[in-house]
């Protein structure tokens, strides 16, 4: 089976510089979701007509199991499946699919598949309560297809009809060629109507059939950035409501975002507004406080994710604790039973087994060992203005609050840092490490006065 994609509109009423089928919905552009659909159908050519941004549009999803088919001048949807002819193969049918309607379900495609074969007409229809806008399909009074009719060129009597056209079709693709050649023009929009082949494959003989999604919403196409809005909308739910049958607890279905893959174990519980990117997996137990951001990250069994916490590129152990407000950047690699508090932020970092650093501290391209307590406004100084180095501090070490660790500079095993401590030298096992400092007291001051206006 040949799939193309059409996908050279520009989206003059999304208002805006990039191509339509490159807004994103859940996180990747509206194309890439229809490719992703496509694939699962194991495609023999996979093909998406570009026209307006078309160096986008390849540089976004070009892979190796996609060509492109140029289309110079938007001519309509007709003319858009000729420039695709050249790269389909003639002895298999062809599925016709639109890059701007994103949630058709491939269940949905492998009906309509199912129902065409190799020899017939295949059109995904749907019943609206309001047809407005759309192409109508009229039946003969046996029921049969008998034409396909656009809004603008649509009698009164055709208007009332419910039953729409999506535009979704899978067509033998040795006749196609001829089909497309033999369109016209003469409609109210000037464009060459794929529709309209449908009325050729009558004339040839050919039996036209229909199906139909298990949703209206499968069929929904984005035009507008509210149109965009409604379909993340319908997206989300669908994702909140797999999860809620997988078991997930979710404060309120209506206030997650997965824009990615999210993977979650048992007993799994998601406070309100959180935001999930990329791949993320939450393992048993976990449990994710309100307004966090998670971004390919692996969160280990019974870990406690407070408020507002972001996390990205992290990993954790078991039973750790994270925030409220702590950040994981990339390379963040906490063992079972850390501790990252508030206002912590760890990048490029290792904590060991039941490490904890509770406040205010910054802990970048460092190696923490075990049971190491990181007191409040802690820096490790990593950068030097033209390279970054790396701190290690071993296991059971104390480190006092606001103390700075020059890299690279190792800490050896059950160190004490003083607080306010500037470390720049290694340090030996069990050392108390201090900076002397001189402290000076005076009698009789008194504190200035604000004067008086």
């Amino acid at each position: 089976m040949n799939i193309v994609i059409l996908a050279a509109g520009m989206g003059k009423r999304m208002r805006s510089a990039l191509p339509k089928v490159l807004h994103s919905l859940a996180g990747k552009p509206l194309l890439a979701h229809v490719i992703d659909t496509a694939r699962t159908l194991s495609p023999t050519r996979l093909v998406v007509v570009v026209g307006h941004g078309a160096d986008k549009v390849r540089e976004a999803v070009g892979a190796p199991d996609v060509q492109f088919a140029l289309q110079d001048k938007q001519l309509g949807t007709g003319h858009a499946v000729q420039q695709a002819l050249p790269l389909l193969d003639p002895s298999v049918p062809t599925l016709v699919l639109y890059g701007d309607v994103p949630l058709t379900r491939a269940s949905t495609l492998e009906r309509l598949i199912d129902a065409a074969g190799a020899e017939r007409y295949g059109v995904l229809t749907v019943n609206v309560g309001d047809p407005a806008g759309y192409g109508r399909i009229v039946r003969d009074a046996a029921g049969k297809v008998k034409k396909i009719v656009e809004q603008k060129d649509a009698s009164e009597a055709e208007r009332r009809i419910a039953e729409i056209n999506t535009g979704i079709v899978i067509t033998p693709t040795r006749t196609l060629e001829t089909w497309l050649a033999s369109l016209k023009n003469n409609n109210a929009q000037g464009e060459f109507y794929l529709t309209d082949v449908v009325e050729r494959a009558i004339d040839a003989g050919v039996e036209v059939v229909t199906a139909q999604p298990d949703a209206e919403w499968e069929t929904l196409g984005v035009n507008s950035k509210i149109q965009l809005a409604e379909l993340e909308r319908i997206h989300q739910r669908n994702v909140a409501h797999a999860l809620l049958d997988a078991g997930v607890t979710l404060m309120d279905p209506a206030r997650i975002d997965v824009r990615g893959t999210l993977e979650c174990g048992a007993d799994v519980s998601i406070d309100v507004n959180c935001v999930f990117e990329g791949r993320v997996t939450l393992a048993d137990n976990v449990t994710i406080g309100p307004n966090c951001v998670i971004r390919d990250a692996t969160i280990g069994a019974g870990t406690r994710v407070d408020a507002y916490t972001h996390i990205e590129g992290g990993t954790t152990g078991a039973n750790v604790v994270l925030g409220p407000y702590a950040r994981l950047r990339p390379g963040a690699k906490l063992g079972d039973e850390a501790h990252v508090g508030n206002f912590v932020e760890v990048k490029n970092a290792v904590f060991g087994q039941g490490s904890k650093a509770n406040h205010l501290t910054y802990i970048g391209d460092t190696d923490i060992g075990a049971r190491v307590n990181i007191g409040a406004g802690t820096i490790t100084c990593n950068y030097d203005g033209a390279n970054k180095h790396r701190t290690v501090i071993e296991d059971d070490v104390f480190v006092g609050s606001d103390t700075q660790l020059v890299a690279p500079v190792r800490v050896g095993r059950g160190v004490t840092i003083a607080a306010g401590t500037t470390v720049w030298k290694d340090v030996g096992e069990g050392e108390l490490v201090l900076n002397e400092k001189t402290q000076v007291s005076k009698t009789g001051y008194k504190r200035p006065v604000k004067k008086k206006s």
